[in-house]
């Protein structure tokens, strides 16, 4: 589902074009991580704070209330939330974007979460889509955007998984020979996946060598005329390729051609925002990812 709602919001200084630019960006990504979960949970209202909440699928977060002019968010709040998690059976978890949301961090962190900070880096409106990169690949490596029925994707949904149970950018020892066992333990989500690139919400972009996705990502939806490049990732024993750079340049030029104005994503750490720094993307602002104890 697309909306083309672009939405501007008030800059701290109206006399700043910057502040102006600036304002206007970070509440179209805000309007953006409002309007997606929406579209497959329901919003449970606790004042400054919006806990989302899905029947069936991955649980999802809480984060700040769009457009709350109320008191500033305390731990009481975010306890609150908490709580509601943990009658749910679900994990205690809020994200949202440092810049956008003064007064949180400390709440959160009062109220004791552990809390992660990752770069938030925006392609700006005047780059063009780094269609060369997407095509910078080893001999038999072809980045291409996946149908629902394509072969590749049962992989494409799973190397994610892997790749993130072993963080960083060194080549590492998991490799193709793990994707079988994945594939047949995350059948749902690979339903999941295929449904919402057959309905037209995903957008899923892979690096396959002999028919097996070694590098993936997405574009999980719009909203405002945004959207994220999310979940890029590559097979540890695949790494130092080029392969995740190509898929997300093959990403933003797919973002490009849907017409959509702020295209945007958070990396793990500082290394890696420098990776996608070569694509045309600049850091902007900070996200953060608060947890409660592990249950």
């Amino acid at each position: 589902m697309t909306h083309t709602d672009d939405v501007s919001g008030p800059a701290d200084d109206p006399g700043d074009p910057l502040g102006d630019l600036l304002g206007g960006l970070l509440d179209r990504i805000d309007h953006y991580q409002d309007a997606l979960p929406r579209l497959d949970a329901r919003a449970e209202d606790f004042g400054p704070l919006t806990l989302f909440v899905r029947d069936g699928g991955p649980p999802l977060h809480a984060r700040p209330t769009r457009g709350w002019r109320g008191h500033t968010v305390t731990a009481d709040d975010v306890d609150r939330v908490r709580a509601r998690q943990r009658e749910l059976g679900v994990p205690e978890v809020f994200e949202w974007v440092d810049d956008s949301a003064p007064g949180l961090r400390a709440a959160a962190g009062q109220a004791g979460l552990t809390l992660d900070e990752r770069p938030l880096l925006v392609l700006p409106e005047d780059t063009p889509a780094p269609v060369a990169a997407a095509r910078n690949v080893p001999d038999g490596v072809t980045v291409r955007t996946l149908t629902a029925d394509d072969p590749a994707l049962s992989t494409a949904v799973v190397t994610p998984h892997l790749a993130f149970a072993e963080l960083g950018t060194a080549v590492g020892a998991t490799g193709t020979e793990r994707l079988a066992e994945a594939v047949r333990v995350r059948q749902a989500d690979i339903a999941r996946t295929a449904a919402r690139v057959r309905a037209g919400r995903t957008t899923l972009v892979a690096a396959v060598e002999h028919g097996v996705a070694l590098s993936s990502g997405l574009l999980p939806g719009t909203a405002a005329g945004t959207t994220e490049i999310c979940a890029v990732a590559t097979l540890p024993a695949a790494r130092r390729r080029g392969l995740a750079l190509a898929v997300t340049a093959a990403l933003a030029a797919e973002a490009r051609a849907l017409g959509l104005r702020t295209v945007f994503l958070c990396t793990t750490d500082e290394t890696v925002a420098r990776l996608y720094a070569r694509l045309g993307f600049r850091r902007t602002a900070t996200f953060v990812e608060g947890r409660g104890a592990s249950r």
